[in-house]
């Protein structure tokens, strides 16, 4: 069996593992139980919280770390846990410079979201939501090693992990399902599976740790049951924090379909770029930017008070800023743009009232009188009457777990004694106490990528140890001499020889050229030999692979608008997109975005939408049989 290490979950969180661990050297095999990578880190809207970035400094952007971690502990509250703090913090900017680097991602705008001191939030000008963008990124680059390295670096889908194997307090591997057959496959084991904020089955982690909110809609994924932690609690790994449930404020409403229990996020960027949050009677009744937990009991209080509904409204000056947001909520009939007296009438207040209320705001945003919710930063004012806005409606929704699994500042996953596991390693959501009671917005992505590349770094450094003393007495570790051989004829090349050639093997090659963004990454750990997409399902080293794209055919059959139109209903469900015909009637369930994403457009010509969220080649890489011919009387402007 080759020496690697197993990363279960391909999530932000598992993809910066499973880069972390191949950038190392070492070899790694990817499980997801989907049929599509990303998990819900794609849907982050926000970004990615750093201090003290080159961006930041670029912008003259006055924060520290210090600041960060102050903030963080401010919001973490009760349950702050200064060490783990400490570790996402202080290795803020390097995550974010190291998606810069070594994945060429642009992160150079900067917004201030609730609860930070700093504008330190950054996403990218590419009109993509950054969790998208960021994800997506490793995705494909993970893609692209698996079949450039396939001796190293492995992939597969729909392979959902059933069990952790254990021996004692050792890990020694995982079992997973693929194809209805059940495989064993030994290593040391990274988990990135993910949180319990769509949990709502018979063993619900919700119900039994939050009944309260069992009942909300969620912004989640269908596939955030909380599988990790049942596996690793089954095994006495140590949960904490389990009550600490995120719900976020501003789940925006379907006015078609209120009661959804599949709800769509209104980024928090939109009130950092200064939107409001008004009441029934078109009030204001909270510090827009203050931290979830707040705004989100603000908002129940309103609706006690009978003075629901709420509603995000964003004026001209936001509304420009973020384009690509408002334009992606319009597109899904979640956001209309209204004149002030579309709005009042809205509300159904006077447009004096409205009037009041936007006088009484830019008075506190002057500095003129005092601000009764405590507000403290104003962006993109002042707001007029005679002004242009975009107006959606807004209800708490479930969005996050805090709750998780114990980790130490090593992202090694720790057992009921609070000792760690031998070859057993937890990051992203699952990890529990890395953002105490509550998280602040735009780290989440932040603490994937920064847990992920700690449990990367730390399951690399064992697999490491274990290759290289395997069945070697200590007293022969130390004596052993291991010598590098670097090849001139071959850059990036490294033999590695060690004296107990008997128990690891002799003059084990490792390295070889691996090409990263624009840096050649030299690799020095052993590489073992693994299968690539040859091998059959029963084999642990196949490679999932994509649809090959340079086979790909848009089939001659054309079909009118209007016959797109007739097939309209989740039973019977055809989309357009730039050109082609899709019928995902029988695959709204493996779409990423979920279900209601396609709902949305049944029967209708989403080439914009579709624009705004993805690269063109995702349709004949993932979901080539779908596409039954093109839109008569359209060019083809797919790209591929």
């Amino acid at each position: 069996m080759p020496a690697r290490v197993i990363v279960v979950g391909a999530g932000l969180s598992g993809l910066s593992a499973a880069h972390s661990i191949n950038l190392a050297g070492g070899n790694v095999l990817l499980l997801d139980k989907n049929n599509f990578m990303g998990g819900n880190s794609t849907k982050a809207t926000s970004g990615i919280n750093g201090a003290l970035t080159r961006t930041q400094v670029d912008t003259k952007i006055a924060d520290s770390v210090k600041q960060f971690y102050d903030d963080t502990l401010k919001s973490a509250r009760d349950k702050a846990r200064p060490d783990l703090i400490k570790v996402l913090t202080y290795k803020s900017a390097a995550a974010v410079e190291w998606l810069q680097d070594v994945f060429n991602l642009d992160l150079t705008l900067v917004s201030r979201l609730g609860g930070h001191s700093q504008p330190r939030t950054h996403r990218g000008h590419d009109a993509k939501f950054p969790g998208m963008a960021i994800t997506y990124a490793l995705m494909q680059r993970f893609e692209e090693l698996a079949d450039a390295e396939p001796e190293r670096v492995a992939l597969i889908k729909k392979a959902k992990v059933t069990k952790i194997n254990r021996d004692g307090n050792t890990i020694k591997g995982v079992t997973y399902e693929y194809n209805g057959e059940e495989t064993v496959v030994d290593g040391p084991v990274v988990l990135a599976t993910g949180g319990y904020a769509a949990d709502f089955g018979d063993s619900s982690l919700l119900k039994k740790w939050r009944p309260d909110t069992f009942n909300l809609a969620t912004t989640n994924g269908a596939h955030a049951t909380g599988d990790g932690h049942k596996m690793l609690m089954s095994i006495g790994a140590n949960d904490i924090d389990m009550d600490k449930v995120q719900v976020h404020p501003t789940g925006l409403v379907d006015p078609k379909d209120p009661d959804s229990k599949w709800k769509f996020l209104c980024a928090e960027a939109v009130r950092g770029e200064g939107a409001l949050l008004l009441n029934g009677k078109g009030q204001r009744f909270a510090d827009e930017l203050g931290h979830r937990d707040y705004v989100s009991g603000k908002m129940w209080e309103e609706k006690e008070q009978n003075q629901w509904p709420i509603r995000l409204v964003l004026n001209s000056k936001g509304s420009n800023i973020l384009d690509f947001h408002t334009r992606h909520y319009s597109g899904r009939g979640l956001m209309r743009k209204m004149t002030g007296a579309e709005l009042a009438k809205e509300i159904g207040c006077s447009e004096s009232d409205l009037h009041s209320t936007f006088d009484d705001y830019n008075a506190i945003a002057d500095g003129k009188k005092k601000d009764p919710f405590g507000k403290k930063f104003f962006h993109n004012g002042p707001f007029t009457v005679d002004d242009t806005f975009h107006v959606a409606l807004m209800e708490p929704v479930l969005h996050f777990t805090m709750g998780g699994i114990e980790i130490d500042d090593k992202a090694q996953c720790l057992n009921a004694e609070h000792q760690p596991f031998d070859g057993l390693f937890v990051c992203g959501e699952l990890a529990g106490g890395v953002h105490g009671a509550n998280r602040l917005g735009g780290s989440s992505l932040l603490g994937c990528v920064v847990y992920g590349r700690v449990a990367g770094d730390s399951a690399s450094k064992y697999l490491f140890q274990k290759v290289l003393n395997a069945g070697v007495s200590a007293p022969a570790q130390r004596l052993g001499q291991i010598s590098l051989h670097i090849d001139p004829a071959q850059p990036g090349r490294v033999t590695v020889d060690w004296a107990n050639a008997g128990a690891a093997g002799a003059g084990a090659e490792a390295g070889g050229q691996a090409p990263v963004g624009q840096q050649a990454q030299a690799s020095a750990g052993p590489v073992m030999p693994t299968k690539g997409a040859s091998g059959d399902s029963k084999d642990p080293g196949k490679v999932s692979q994509p649809n090959s794209i340079e086979a790909f055919k848009v089939p001659e059959t054309e079909y009118s608008l209007d016959e797109v139109a007739k097939h309209n209903t989740k039973e019977d469900l055809w989309i357009a997109v730039k050109g082609v015909v899709l019928d995902v009637t029988n695959w709204v369930d493996e779409h990423p975005g979920g279900p209601q994403a396609l709902f949305t457009h049944m029967g209708k010509d989403a080439s914009e939408e579709f624009e705004m969220l993805h690269d063109d080649e995702v349709i004949p890489k993932y979901a080539a049989q779908i596409v039954i011919g093109r839109v008569k009387g359209q060019e083809v402007t797919l790209e591929y």
